[in-house]
């Protein structure tokens, strides 16, 4: 059999459309519900484009607790076209014959194998309100199809076109794929029911009994660390215990991931895994292996009596769809524009660093800034069109932003062009180079076969408003250097450099991070006060909050260089999404006395007097006092920014309960189970430090213990050992 494409010997072509909401559809065998097509969010209606909105039955109480909710089988019949042969385990009501047209694209029968990935849309009122994400909207299920041409004499035009979908609420659904290629050669085989029932309950009986569950927090810090025994153990404490956990508060309020995990459960109890020897794993634990990397959890798939292996990521950040990879969106872009750079027609949200700015930075300005991008692969396999547009979502969600996957069409064609036209803001994969010759159906046409990205002639030109003109004094001319050609130096050194996927996706994360914490002080400038800080000073341990500039002017001109993007930023549906967001994140994050982020950058970057960092150490102090608030702390010192490092600094202030206070906040990362890595990497002159600091305030300890005070009374009084920090009496 020959390969084409990159994933499981063929190319991964992706479609998400929207069905036409008077379209309804009775299936075949047995029936879900029937009615009519919803809307895609908050468009409305919209046509054939990228995503299917579809009835999903939901009274199924089968249905909540499995991994893969239905398998579609369609065929291509000569004389009727695309047809729907099989849904099981009941039939997805809408437009039937859509879905056989998304399960067999056009050129199907050009390759042996040929992968597509679609989206179904959940009608809301069949959820009533049951698994809605936090802003009120019903999850995606992810279809993950397969197509297999089989060369055969006997019939007509010499093949058979099959093609085999899998709908699952995961968006980590390329673990499905080796199963996917055993069944759909199984149906060719035997193309009856029973195979369908046989992939159904194989997908899931997918044991993850033992996969541990991370609060928002805990996913932030492992995706943001290469360590490999990060969180070993609550992989050690899920093998001891195999039982659904009781969620931390952080979890319950997780903002980014509706499709959570669902575990299977018999109604008396948790359902224990059945135990095994995973030969791909590196250590064992009675009959269960640990897993190498923690990262992903190991699982096994039995189908047909063939284990097969599936590694699935613990760590879900929003947005992050499939398999794809940053490094070969950045590396498409960047290369010819390093060779013989090429100007832009200058545009307020997308060149922000003057007729130069990065291909790269203009396509992420025009993907938060909600215009309108086009991913052109005419000599490209499809896969590839469908990985750099699944990219760019991530990239410009930073695993932090939303609202780009629910309208991004991964692949399109031609004859879908009316209804793409009307969803604001689309990201759209295509191979017709005709939509290169129409420059009104996109803002933004990224080139795959040549390098290159083109702003559209056509594109409107924003003006800025008379607050932005009144507070900076704008004038569109002469704006500051951004700093984004520098940041993508850095990137582009860490890719030569092999650093690897996710330091790159790290990188981007800060950058998003920056961006908005840029945009929310903006904010507070132009309009008095902002909607993307939660919080009052005077309510705070430590005054001051958002990003750090060294002095104000420096702070204007960034504000003033960044102005039209953040400006385009905050009409757009990201925006809103975002603020909502934070408000959930508020109410769960459980250190709300300071910002840290804020005060943990003031460490990092400003030259500050023995008084303040003294009062920032304290309040750092008086705050880590649970798991979570340290997991908080953790967030905000990721281990690429230098890890601990501002925090050890502490170890070496002139005021000794300064000094003893950093000592116990270090002890309280070192015994935490993700803090202990961070306290592992801090260099040798800081151990010693600690070591030495940690004796002193034993024995400080020690001797108020003697005189009758209390081990609690004890402790505070080193403390607040040292007199005071504004004298430093006895404190030096």
């Amino acid at each position: 059999m020959s390969t084409h494409g990159s994933v499981q010997g063929g190319p991964s072509r992706t479609a998400s459309v929207a069905s036409n909401p008077s379209v309804t559809s009775s299936g075949r065998g047995r029936s879900g519900s029937v009615g009519s097509v919803g809307s895609v969010g908050s468009l409305g209606s919209v046509g054939s484009v990228g995503s299917v909105t579809s009835r999903i039955s939901s009274d199924s109480k089968e249905g909540e607790l499995c991994h893969v909710e239905y398998i579609l089988v369609a065929e291509f019949e000569v004389d009727q076209g695309p047809l729907m042969e099989h849904q099981y385990p009941n039939a997805i009501s809408g437009d039937e014959h859509m879905l056989a047209e998304l399960m067999l694209p056009d050129q199907a029968h050009l390759y042996e194998q040929d992968w597509t990935v679609f989206f179904l849309h959940r009608d809301a009122e069949q959820l009533e309100g049951k698994h809605f994400d936090p802003t009120g909207q019903p999850p995606l299920i992810y279809v993950l199809n397969l197509v297999i041409t089989k060369h055969d004499a006997t019939v007509k035009r010499g093949a058979k076109v099959k093609a085999m979908a899998i709908c699952t609420r995961h968006p980590f659904l390329h673990i499905y794929k080796p199963i996917l290629l055993l069944a759909l050669e199984e149906y060719f085989k035997f193309p009856v029911t029973e195979t369908l029932e046989k992939l159904y309950t194989a997908v899931n009986e997918m044991d993850l009994s033992y996969m541990p569950h991370l609060s928002v927090l805990e996913s932030q810090i492992l995706a943001s660390s290469d360590n490999k025994e990060m969180f070993s153990e609550k992989f050690e404490e899920m093998i001891n215990n195999p039982v659904i956990p009781q969620r931390s508060p952080s979890a319950a309020s997780h903002l980014y991931n509706g499709d959570g995990l669902m575990m299977k459960s018999n109604g008396d109890g948790p359902k224990k895994a059945a135990t095994y020897i995973d030969l791909s794993s590196g250590r064992r634990n009675g009959l269960f292996a640990l897993n190498r990397d923690t990262h992903e959890f190991e699982s096994r798939v039995v189908y047909n009596g063939i284990p097969i292996p599936v590694k699935i990521p613990v760590a879900i950040l929003p947005e992050t769809v499939g398999d794809f990879s940053l490094i070969q969106l950045i590396t498409t872009f960047s290369t010819p524009h390093s060779q013989t750079p090429q100007p832009f027609p200058l545009h307020p949200h997308l060149t922000t660093n003057g007729p130069y700015t990065h291909p790269i930075i203009v396509l992420v300005n025009a993907l938060l800034t909600q215009k309108r991008v086009v991913f052109l692969g005419k000599g490209k396999p499809s896969g590839e069109v469908v990985d750099h547009v699944l990219a760019a979502c991530a990239l410009a969600s930073g695993g932090t932003l939303r609202g780009f996957t629910r309208h991004a069409f991964p692949y399109t064609d031609l004859s879908k062009v009316d209804e793409l036209l009307r969803v604001p803001g689309f990201i759209a994969g295509v191979k017709n180079p005709a939509f290169a010759n129409h420059d009104d159906w996109w803002d933004i046409l990224c080139n795959i076969d040549t390098g290159r990205i083109k702003i559209s002639p056509s594109i409107k030109q924003p003006q800025p408003s008379d607050l932005l003109k009144t507070t900076f004094n704008f004038t569109g001319t002469n704006i500051p250097d951004t700093g984004d050609n520098a940041f993508m130096d850095d990137v582009l050194h860490c890719i030569a450099s092999r650093f690897g996927e996710n330091a790159v996706r790290a990188r981007w994360r800060d950058w998003i991070i920056r961006f908005t914490r840029m945009a929310a002080a903006f904010e507070e400038v132009v309009y008095g006060v902002s909607a993307l800080w939660i919080g009052r000073e005077d309510s705070l341990a430590v005054k001051g909050h958002g990003y750090v500039w060294p002095d104000e002017n420096t702070k204007m001109r960034d504000l003033q260089a960044n102005a039209s993007r953040i400006e385009g930023w905050c009409n757009t549906r990201s925006y809103y999404a975002y603020v909502q967001d934070l408000g959930n994140l508020y109410t769960a994050k459980p250190i709300k006395s300071l910002d840290l982020h804020h005060q943990l950058d003031r460490l990092r970057t400003l030259r500050l007097s023995h008084f303040a960092s003294s009062e920032i150490f304290h309040a750092l102090h008086a705050a880590t006092t649970s798991n979570e608030a340290v997991n908080q702390v953790l967030c905000c010192i990721p281990e690429y920014q230098g890890g601990v490092f501002p925090i050890a600094v502490g170890l070496f202030h002139p005021y000794q309960k300064t000094r003893f206070a950093t000592v116990e906040i270090l002890e309280r990362l070192r015994d935490h189970m993700a803090g202990r890595h961070f306290f592992n990497s801090m260099n040798r002159f800081q151990k010693l430090a600690f070591v030495r600091l940690k004796g002193e305030r034993d024995i400080f300890v020690a001797q108020q213990q003697q005189a009758g005070v209390g081990l609690g009374l004890a402790m505070e009084a080193a403390v607040n050992a040292g007199g005071s920090p504004i004298l430093g009496v006895n404190g030096k």
